[in-house]
């Protein structure tokens, strides 16, 4: 008898369902990250890490993420998306209990590397180009951008309250509990996190994975992302990325609070409520992003919200106190995010279904080697008379506006199907 078909109704829910899956899992992880990029720099600090220590380690978290994202670009598709997610899941879990049992530099060196550490609540790690891929493949071309704009809010959402769980610590101190003791027990709860993401990934259907063909490549070959038509539009988008992500790695959040500590003395309790402040301007942000995009463009929405936030976030480090610091901070976060799902979206809508994983891949692979390279740098910056220059905002919000327009006068001539379609959708 031949198979019986599922009626599409029934399909289309098993979509929406693996998407929900994939962005509350999303949301989890960065609840987690949410709440050590606060935590971490505080914390390392307080065990007597210097500022250079602490930007070295960020450094070499990313590194880690460079090579994961770039394995993944290679073979995530062949080992199984959710088989890949899930063991990344568990290396996350790893990362977070060893952090909370030990502070030898060279073990928490490893960890960073071979693990998942969330230095900062905009995700860098090598989950980010297979959930990616799934959601694209799962959503219509219509609604791709509102797909990945949810996905961001959830993330910013969840990031938020992270951040504002970090000032945890200081109030056990108060039931008696120290602090040494209620920073380890947010370490558990970060690995607690990442296996709740397991078991979520481990729910998705079959449908989150490739099932088209991929052509087998022979010698040097196998190390490149399987890239064909759309290899020359990825390589230039990578290269872009690449520079703003290196600008974002000069001010991640773990040294972003960091600064404010050193700078102005501002409490960990306190800090905590100003990022959950900064990443509630974020999903602000993200929310606007979908509709702005079916009215300006995906590309015109990336570069014209981006500009402003990064010529604020120049500014913040010339402010006299913490007040009208955190202020202007605030201030550019609300336009901050706008570009990250049009920026998603407008990379999938480039290319082919069988090369989204790949070209998300080689994109955030140009993320994670930008970031990886300026932590350290920042950390340096920040080392002492230089904390009250604040050059990594200076130099961050330059170089970001630098990409902001690079970016538009690249591809503002490249059509994009996806946005003759929601033009097409708002007459």
């Amino acid at each position: 008898m031949p198979e019986e078909r599922k009626p599409v109704t029934a399909l289309f829910a098993a979509d929406r369902r693996d998407v929900w899956l994939i962005t509350t899992a999303r949301g989890l992880r960065s609840f987690a990250y949410g709440l050590l990029a606060v935590l971490l720099g505080v914390a390392l600090s307080n065990e007597g890490f210097s500022p250079v220590a602490i930007g070295a380690l960020i450094t070499v978290s990313l590194a880690g993420d460079l090579v994961s994202t770039y394995v993944i670009g290679l073979f995530g598709d062949r080992w199984g998306r959710r088989r890949t997610i899930a063991g990344l899941a568990l290396l996350m879990a790893a990362t977070g209990a060893v952090f909370g049992l030990t502070h030898v530099y060279p073990i928490l060196l490893m960890a960073a590397f071979f693990g998942t550490l969330g230095a900062t609540a905009s995700e860098t790690a090598p989950f980010l180009p297979l959930e990616q891929a799934m959601i694209s493949q799962a959503s219509p071309p219509e609604g791709r951008t509102d797909a990945y704009a949810r996905y961001n809010l959830v993330a910013s959402l969840a990031a938020a309250l992270g951040s504002l769980s970090a000032a945890l610590p200081d109030l056990l101190t108060h039931l008696g509990l120290s602090l040494t003791a209620g920073i380890r027990l947010m370490f558990g709860l970060y690995a607690v996190l990442a296996l709740v993401v397991t078991l979520l990934v481990l729910r998705l259907t079959p449908r989150v994975e490739l099932h088209l063909a991929v052509p087998a490549k022979t010698g040097w070959r196998q190390l490149l992302p399987p890239l064909r038509a759309s290899r020359g539009i990825v390589l230039r988008l990578a290269g872009l990325f690449s520079l703003d992500a290196f600008a974002g790695g000069l001010v991640v959040q773990s040294l972003m609070v960091l600064f404010f500590h050193l700078r102005f003395g501002v409490p960990l309790a306190a800090l905590g409520v100003f990022v959950f402040a900064a990443n509630i301007c974020s999903a602000l942000s993200v929310l606007g992003a979908a509709r702005l995009a079916r009215r300006f463009g995906l590309l015109n929405t990336m570069v014209f919200t981006h500009l402003p936030s990064n010529v604020l976030l120049a500014l913040v480090p010339l402010m006299p106190s913490f007040p009208p610091a955190a202020a202007l901070f605030l201030v550019r976060q609300i336009l901050s995010q706008m570009d990250v799902p049009t920026r998603q979206a407008y990379t999938m809508a480039l290319v082919n279904p069988e090369e989204r994983t790949a070209a998300a891949s080689v994109t955030s692979l140009a993320r994670s080697g930008g970031a990886g390279c300026s932590p350290a740098l920042s950390g340096l910056l920040l080392q002492g008379p230089m904390l009250a220059l604040g050059l990594p905002f200076l130099f961050a919000g330059g170089l970001k506006a630098a990409y902001d327009l690079a970016l538009w006068v690249t591809f503002r001539r490249v059509p994009v199907e996806q946005d003759a379609v929601s033009a097409r959708a708002s007459q």
